[in-house]
């Protein structure tokens, strides 16, 4: 499974972004796919995931803020960010695990947010 992020960026304190993430490969294994995160000086953390059958789960510091979706047709996860703090600060990696229960990393994707 490879996987190809896009979307990282700067952006001001409030404002949004959205982080795309597409699968290729042997993607049928696919079972779960979110985006992790990585400030520096911390160690990287899970932001939010869902599973193939449309569950979500989100850490609580971005929850009520960001929403993941997933168009299994295309392969593809969406993060939309809203309300962003200069604490999401860091760099986002896509995140997939198949059933067999590999994980698979993506390029990380850098999100600052500074006025």
């Amino acid at each position: 499974v490879q996987l190809q992020a896009s979307g990282g960026g700067l952006v001001q304190p409030g404002g949004s972004l959205r982080l795309s993430c597409t699968a290729s490969g042997s993607i049928r294994s696919i079972n779960v796919m979110g985006w992790y995160r990585q400030a520096p000086g911390r160690k990287r953390e899970l932001s939010a995931y869902i599973t193939s059958g449309g569950s979500t789960n989100y850490a609580d510091s971005v929850k009520g803020r960001f929403t993941i979706s997933r168009d299994n047709a295309k392969n593809t996860v969406l993060l939309q960010m809203n309300s962003l703090r200069p604490e999401d600060t860091a760099v986002y990696y896509c995140w997939c695990r198949s059933s067999s229960g590999v994980d698979y990393w993506g390029q990380g994707t850098q999100v600052t947010v500074s006025s």
